[in-house]
């Protein structure tokens, strides 16, 4: 197929376009700056319609991953990119006749707070999302899903907390913090979390490609289904790095606490680098938060083929470590 993804540049983005064309589709990528890869390449903003345009021309399927996925913010910024993006990529696609449309979300869309124990994809909920990320995404899933029709099939994956060697989102900031000794436990470390392998998350999505024409207006979570804890998910990344780590715990609702004073520091002083901790982080950090996987096997044909103990293995492979 002919195919455009947005977000080459982002870990798992990369190893999608790289997965792609190894199997021979044509690919075309649009991103703000250079990525390095063999593909007919757009340099822009996917708020320039004039780019855009010219990316899905003649495009049998759109992969979009492009999105603000920081931490801190501005909201018009993620509203921005995250909405009015989406809402551009897909006027644009159906413009130009693509028939495909896969929607890179995150399981936060459906996301208040509380424990999730083997959900599937319950509805994006923009009221009760934590957080502006999440409340941006919720609304542009919404609106993807609601696009869909006859001529433009839309599908949405919700990768959950996508890991793997290069990670800068979630392994690099556990690493960095693990050697500063801030890296503790919130609550009793023993909530039961999912991740995705990427390299499995990247299987999926070109799954939902192949499949989006039948699976138009419907959302799946993609996860490895091997569910752990936090505590060994932290000792797991420290070991593989070769830094030390020590478990101390912190009490959740003093985390969550001092979450929302950061925020209020970080929104008062205008500050543009990550804070320490938020109140989203510390509620997942001591929340429950793993999902059933039979529908989105069964709908996308998928499974993962890197279970966590490999994954882990690659890991320390990459650091330069031995398990």
């Amino acid at each position: 197929m002919r195919i455009l993804v947005t977000g080459a540049t982002s870990l798992v983005g990369r190893i999608t376009v790289e997965q792609l064309l190894a199997r021979g589709d044509e690919v075309t990528t649009l991103q703000r700056s250079r990525s390095g890869l063999p593909t007919i390449e757009f340099n822009g903003s996917i708020l320039d319609a004039d780019v855009v345009d010219r990316a899905v021309a003649n495009q049998d399927a759109v992969l979009h991953l492009a999105a603000k996925v920081n931490v801190v913010g501005e909201w018009e910024d993620f509203m921005a990119v995250n909405v009015e993006g989406t809402s551009t990529m897909l006027a644009a696609a159906r413009e130009a006749g693509v028939a495909r449309f896969v929607q890179v979300s995150s399981p936060s869309v459906a996301h208040g707070g509380d424990p999730i124990i083997g959900s599937g994809a319950e509805l994006a909920d923009p009221e009760a999302t934590r957080g502006d990320y999440a409340t941006s995404k919720a609304m542009a899933e919404r609106i993807a899903l609601s696009s869909t029709s006859s001529d433009m099939s839309v599908v949405a994956v919700r990768p959950h907390l996508v890991i793997g060697p290069g990670d800068t989102q979630l392994i690099e900031r556990i690493i960095d913090r693990a050697k500063q000794g801030r890296l503790p436990l919130i609550g009793s470390g023993l909530a039961l979390v999912d991740t995705t392998w990427v390299d499995n998350a990247a299987d999926a999505l070109v799954a939902a490609i192949d499949r989006a024409d039948s699976l138009g207006g419907r959302a799946f979570v993609v996860s490895n289904g091997e569910p752990r804890t936090v505590q060994e998910l932290f000792a797991r990344i420290t070991a593989a790095a070769g830094v030390p780590w020590k478990p101390r715990s912190i009490p959740a609702a003093v985390a969550i606490a001092g979450g929302t004073v950061v925020e209020q520091v970080w929104d008062l002083t205008a500050r543009e680098d990550d804070p320490p901790m938020t109140a989203f982080s510390a509620e997942q950090l001591s929340t429950a938060h793993w999902f059933d996987q039979r529908t989105t096997r069964e709908a996308l044909g998928w499974a993962p083929r890197i279970s966590l103990a490999e994954g882990f293995e690659h890991l320390a492979a990459y650091y330069g470590q031995s398990q």
